[in-house]
């Protein structure tokens, strides 16, 4: 690997993340004059649009795919873009911006160990139970559970929210694990597929949640006062970070991918703090806590990949004929 492609990697990774932090932050203004599930849909419709640009360039092949596939396409793009984001946001909405992004950087550590050991029987390391303990006790104490509920700076405590957004995270891990179910799909197929498979289905329970009284169509007003911010939203979190983030799974690994989502929660406290809301002693504790946990749990992840391409690599052997040495 070339350095340009290492730093056109790491760049790629940085803007995915960094997109990601923002996304807590952004959302949480949006929320008072957009609700959740009407959200969701107007996040993933500008991002469907972005990604249908994508793959028109591929011609007829990927909507052959997307054909043939709807079902499923369809079940795990609900799964991970509409389950998870409309728990996230509700989440949210009770919480603060920072605690959402610890929450999904313990993700691919603590939530799909534990799912793929329930459902595929694959038991986790040692390193992985601690540092899911570890993580999982740093997401308590930043919710404010181990210091009485002083989980925001007004005292209030946002465990509720941090709860549900953490539960929502088992739609995204199912929706990760479809990826290998259809390998005929590359990272940027498989993306945009599900965005557009699952679009009738977000469009279904936003309609079907107002008129059921659940959820309020946004106003005129609320979509002025916030377009903006949906419009950011649509563009950079939801597909730009996509993007970046799979072309710098592909040139470094995923690996290294998985490490940079430690800087998840460290840009959404940068950019919090940069806009006047400093963490609390229990967030920077627990912060501290979730990023350690992370940073163990990658350099174990990292240590094991190598000792399992180390195996695979047949030892050198010295072949002598007729006890004549080679020259």
């Amino acid at each position: 690997m070339s350095r340009r492609q290492r730093i056109a990697g790491t760049a790629a990774l940085l803007l995915a993340t960094s997109g990601w932090g923002s996304l807590f932050l952004v959302s949480k203004g949006v929320l008072h004059h957009v609700e959740p599930v009407w959200f969701t849909l107007i996040r993933y419709t500008l991002s469907a649009l972005l990604f249908v640009l994508l793959i028109l360039p591929r011609g007829a092949a990927p909507w052959r795919k997307l054909r043939r596939h709807a079902g499923p396409l369809a079940l795990r793009g609900a799964a991970g873009f509409g389950v998870f984001s409309v728990m996230l946001l509700v989440g949210l909405a009770h919480s603060v911006p920072s605690h959402g992004a610890v929450i999904i950087a313990t993700t691919p550590m603590m939530t799909t160990q534990i799912v793929r050991w329930l459902l595929d029987g694959v038991r986790p390391t040692r390193t992985t139970l601690l540092t899911s303990a570890l993580a999982l006790l740093g997401v308590a104490t930043v919710s404010g559970l181990l210091a009485g509920g002083a989980g925001s700076p007004g005292g209030a405590s946002t465990l509720m929210g941090d709860a549900i957004a953490f539960v929502g995270t088992l739609g995204w891990v199912w929706y990760t694990r479809g990826a290998a179910r259809l390998p005929e799909l590359d990272v940027i197929e498989y993306t945009a597929l599900t965005v557009l498979a699952s679009w009738p289905v977000l469009l279904a329970a936003a309609v079907g949640a107002s008129v059921l009284g659940w959820s309020a169509v946004p106003s005129v007003e609320g979509l002025r006062l916030s377009w903006h911010a949906l419009l950011f939203v649509g563009v950079v979190p939801s597909a730009i970070s996509v993007l970046a983030f799979n072309y710098g799974v592909r040139a470094l690994g995923a690996v290294t991918g998985t490490a940079f989502l430690n800087f998840v929660p460290v840009s959404a406290l940068l950019m919090s703090a940069a806009m006047g809301r400093l963490p609390t002693t229990s967030e920077a504790a627990g912060m501290a806590m979730v990023i350690a946990a992370l940073l163990i749990h990658t350099a174990s992840s990292r240590k094991a990949s190598a000792t399992a391409a180390a195996t695979i690599v047949p030892p050198q052997q010295n072949y002598r004929t007729c006890g004549a040495t080679p020259s």
